[in-house]
């Protein structure tokens, strides 16, 4: 960063990489791709360190839980997998979207969940348990996007609607709408930030 110089090039998935995320000791970077596979790469050496494979889809979203013991990963076949980092093992599959799971992020806490679909909706899971807390409605369109704010009772939520929803997360209700209809749909959430409300 100080630099702005090329450090590394990470090469080894065979199709387009449609996510990637750092875990939260910087040390990892995990990469999800069209050829249905996760990579976790070491960012010193740029190695790869393992890969995951086990999605019939194409990968569309991952995301590392707060204590990075575990790697959320939606695909285009609707489903969210939970992956157990240290066993390599799948320990959960959550199921309720009707179609791909665009973006994915969890709660402070690590407790929640928060998956965007191409369906529309936005779906809060129970992380221990796997099962659904609650599915948010309101947008028109893809849901791009998804960051819990610091404190996590507020999830944002971008769309190709061109709107992001800030929505209550313990009542499951929408508090605001921020749109201008002017612009590009909203794809990504990079943070949440404090918003005056």
């Amino acid at each position: 960063m100080a630099t702005g110089k090329l450090i590394h090039t990470l090469t080894g998935h065979q199709s387009w990489v449609e996510s990637f995320t750092f875990s939260p000791d910087g040390k990892t970077l995990a990469s999800g791709s069209s050829d249905k596979t996760i990579k976790l790469w070491d960012v010193v050496t740029g190695k790869l360190i393992r890969a995951l494979t086990d999605s019939k889809n194409c990968v569309l979203s991952i995301a590392f839980s707060p204590n990075g013991k575990t790697l959320a990963v939606g695909s285009f076949d609707n489903k969210i997998i939970l992956w157990d980092l240290a066993a390599g093992q799948i320990f959960a599959s959550l199921s309720g979207h009707h179609q791909g799971v665009l973006s994915i992020a969890f709660s402070p806490d690590g407790k929640t969940l928060a998956s965007g679909s191409f369906d529309n909706t936005i779906g809060l899971w129970d992380v221990a348990t796997g099962k659904p807390i609650q599915t948010l409605i309101g947008h028109q369109d893809w849901v791009e996007s998804v960051a819990f704010s610091p404190d996590g009772k507020m999830l944002a939520s971008g769309s190709w609607d061109r709107t992001i929803g800030l929505w209550d997360v313990a009542e499951g209700k929408p508090v605001r709408t921020l749109a201008d209809r002017n612009h590009q749909p909203v794809e990504k959430i990079a943070a949440f930030w404090a918003i005056e409300l």
